[in-house]
């Protein structure tokens, strides 16, 4: 399912897009070949113990809790969120 779409705004990296998107089973395996580090399963009770990113909390709480599609900005100056704005669409 498409869940989202995050825009991260940043002043070090550039702006980059993430396409958020759900499923109810998978088979198969996890790539080993993967540019930001280990790819691994995680309960998502686990998640929020993790070295994760501020704005990254905020669109694993929506897709936690929200059914319908959203976009979120996330706006980040020098690592720091500095602002964020949400929007859900019908």
């Amino acid at each position: 399912y498409y869940r989202g779409i995050v825009t991260f705004v940043s002043d070090i990296y550039g702006t980059e897009y993430m396409h958020l998107f759900t499923c109810d089973s998978f088979n198969g395996r996890l790539r080993d070949d993967c540019d930001e580090g280990e790819l691994l399963w995680v309960d998502i009770k686990d998640v929020y113990s993790l070295p994760i990113w501020e704005g990254d909390k905020i669109f694993f709480e929506l897709l936690e809790k929200e059914k319908r599609f959203f976009s979120l900005k996330l706006i980040y100056s020098n690592e720091t969120l500095e602002n964020y704005k949400i929007e859900i669409r019908d």
